[in-house]
């Protein structure tokens, strides 16, 4: 008997606070390897404005209640919790088609995306709910008027509509940086598999860890969602050109100017440079690597391997090579241990794929697999989108156009030979912008060549060899700290890249002030603003320090005897401590100088209470410049200030940022720098 799916599971978006379904039947969801349905879905009736408006009025102000510490803690919780859950996101996983070995880095990667996040806000980010960006400016001469700009939390809703072939991590990496700044999410998952992205949300929203309205679901048909952002909204979009143009277009999006950022089709290509030849360790990866982004996800990834660029003169080898190791990719279910390539998500992806071939093969030919024919391991060929690996080869990749605009979106890649590297570089310029380019390459001259001439068109850059063979995570994987982007044809946007992913969801200001104002706003002390100087402020905890609190020392005359007594125990015998007529020589002193180094540890003797005390470590110095040189006969004193306090959620103790100014006896500025040290939330230390 037929099987309508009517007792399929039924997909409910999240909105409004409460788990919702869809007016009507529903759009049947089909299991990408049986052919069975697996669920349904439909947004017909919800409420699109009343989502948008919810997440604007009660998830925005709910989230910049807390810190980006506290909102990275949450991720950090969630990611673990997320993580101990995993076999259930893998068994729902094999209807999309992908096998667990292609699963593990939407799952798996998704959420250790997630927890980097977490990690480097906590690490590179203030425990503040605004952020300085840069140096504060003087605006005046007398230091009375200042700027600087600050980031602060949007107001709107980040909406993230995803593709279908990410369904955990294409969520996972956009809401960890909008989350982490403050911004309330609604994810718009590809209806395809939108039924793992929604298990997903299920089991996060149940753990009770995000405030409510901070993060909502859409399944089904994004409606007319987007007739209602407003200029405190962010759009991103992971998807086909088209579709991103025609969101890029819409009338709310242009005429508010809403942030809009787009991941779009990418023709990538890999590069084997001329020195790599049959033999080298370099051919042998490039071909292991060809391969395995040619089936990964059955080739279903943005940034899988299309143009395979090699020396005309190795064609033949890479085609060879190639084909043995496709020989062995034969799709079949994802849940068989033999199964060396799942399916495609749909029957339709699978008809797209063979209708894009065809038009490639107009200008290629086929040299290896036979899209019409499937022959599979296991799994029925005609109910499972199953698809064998198919290899063109494009004899006039200069004249032609298909391979260069046209993005199979399966398990399909077209060799192309080059003569010389400035041709390999214009064949890869021809898709129009790509997110990942590799090169594979032991040779300097190559890939700096090479590295270089891609580099505006393409918004990453592997460079393969034998150095990184077992250390590489290879040509397909975006990495949380490094963007995810590219010019043109790719979007023309960037995701992740750290911190600066965090940022895109945050408004920039110019404040604009007198010092102690601008202190009030950023939270951090600036030169001229209040201080006060009651204690050693190395005897504070973090319970009683505050923002400007200051040690004026006394002063160290710098002698002869010290200077040539740190040259000779440190070995720093550079010729301007040690030689008066080389130093006289020099433009920029007029005698014997003073090491840097020698002036900052003088400084640190002159500031350091010695005792034991809540100063648990000292682990760094930032922006150290040496100002004016030190002589012979010079005294030196320091100003400490307390510039910045951030506790370490989790923890005893937080990190205090403190700014050291040393100045000689003329009040001239020698030496300008941050002092970061650990400090002990109590003191005495409480412990368990």
């Amino acid at each position: 008997m037929l099987d309508t799916g009517r007792d399929a599971r039924r997909l409910e978006s999240y909105l409004m606070g409460a788990w919702r379904a869809g007016a009507g039947e529903g759009q049947p969801l089909l299991n990408a390897a049986t052919g069975a349905v697996h669920a349904r879905i439909s947004a017909e009736g919800l409420d699109m404005a009343g989502a948008l408006a919810w997440g604007r009025q009660v998830g925005g102000p709910a989230l910049r209640r807390y810190t980006v510490h506290e909102r990275a803690m949450m991720l950090k919780t969630i990611g673990l919790k997320l993580m101990e859950m995993k076999a259930e996101f893998y068994a729902e996983s094999l209807a999309t088609g992908a096998t667990p070995r292609d699963a593990w880095p939407d799952i798996e990667g998704g959420i250790g995306t997630m927890l980097t996040f977490a990690s480097k806000a906590r690490k590179e980010l203030p425990n503040a709910k605004v952020l300085p960006e840069g140096p504060v400016e003087m605006l005046s001469q007398d230091g009375s008027f200042v700027g600087q700009h600050v980031l602060s939390p949007m107001l709107g809703v980040a909406v993230h509509i995803n593709a279908f072939n990410f369904p955990v991590w294409g969520m996972l990496e956009k809401i960890a940086p909008a989350l982490i700044a403050g911004m309330p999410c609604l994810v718009k998952p590809a209806s395809g598999t939108a039924y793992l992205t929604e298990l997903v949300v299920r089991r996060i929203l149940e753990m009770g860890i995000l405030p409510d309205g901070a993060l909502q679901v859409l399944c089904g048909s994004v409606g007319d969602l987007l007739d209602h952002v407003t200029e405190q909204d962010a759009v991103t979009f992971t998807g086909s050109a088209a579709t991103g143009q025609k969101l890029r277009s819409h009338p709310a999006i242009v005429a508010n100017s809403v942030r809009f950022t787009m991941e779009a089709d990418s023709l990538n290509a890999s590069i084997l440079a001329p020195d790599a030849v049959a033999g080298t360790p370099e051919f042998d990866l490039f071909v292991k690597e060809v391969q395995r982004e040619m089936t990964g996800k059955a080739g279903q990834k943005c940034t899988a391997i299309r143009r395979i660029l090699v020396p005309n003169g190795q064609a033949d080898a890479v085609i060879a090579a190639l084909s043995t190791a496709l020989a062995k990719s034969v799709p079949g279910l994802p849940d068989r241990q033999e199964t060396r390539m799942g399916a495609l998500a749909s029957l339709a992806d699978r008809d797209s794929v063979r209708d894009k071939i065809a038009r490639i093969a107009q200008e290629a030919e086929i040299v290896f697999g036979d899209p019409a024919q499937v022959t599979t391991s296991s799994g029925d060929p005609e109910k499972g989108a199953f698809l064998n690996p198919v290899l063109l080869h494009c004899a006039d990749p200069m004249g032609a156009n298909a391979p260069h605009d046209i993005e199979a979106f399966g398990p399909v890649a077209t060799v192309m030979g080059y003569d010389g590297l400035d041709q390999a570089v214009e064949l890869a310029m021809k898709g129009r912008g790509s997110l990942v380019s590799s090169v594979f390459t032991n040779d300097a001259g190559n890939v700096t060549d090479l590295t270089l001439g891609l580099a505006p068109q393409h918004g990453r850059v592997l460079i393969a060899n034998r150095e990184t063979a077992k250390s590489s995570t290879g040509h397909g994987s975006p990495l949380a700290p490094l963007i995810h982007g590219g010019p043109g044809r790719a979007g023309g946007g960037e995701e992740m890249g750290g911190m600066r992913g965090v940022k895109h969801f945050m408004a920039r200001t110019a404040i604009q002030g007198s010092p102690t104002m601008l202190a009030t706003v950023t939270g951090q002390w600036v030169a001229g603003a209040p201080t006060q100087d009651d204690e050693h402020p190395f005897r504070k905890s973090l319970e009683t320090l505050r923002i400007g609190d200051q040690l004026i020392t006394a002063r160290r005359e710098i002698t002869l005897e010290d200077v040539e007594h740190f040259a000779h125990f440190t070995g720093d015998t550079f010729y301007a401590h040690m030689d008066t007529a080389a130093a006289q020589a020099n433009p920029f002193f007029d005698d014997r100088v003073a090491h840097g180094y020698l002036i900052a540890s003088f400084a640190a003797g002159l500031f350091v209470q010695p005792d034991p005390g809540p100063v648990l470590a000292n682990y760094g110095v930032d922006n150290l410049r040496f100002l004016t040189p030190v002589y012979f006969g010079d005294t030196l004193g320091v100003r400490l200030t307390c510039k910045e306090i951030s506790p370490r959620e989790g923890t005893e103790y937080g990190e205090v940022r403190w700014d050291c100014c040393v100045t000689n006896q003329h009040d001239a500025v020698v030496a300008q720098y941050d002092v970061l040290t650990m400090v002990a939330r109590t003191w005495p230390l409480l412990t368990a």
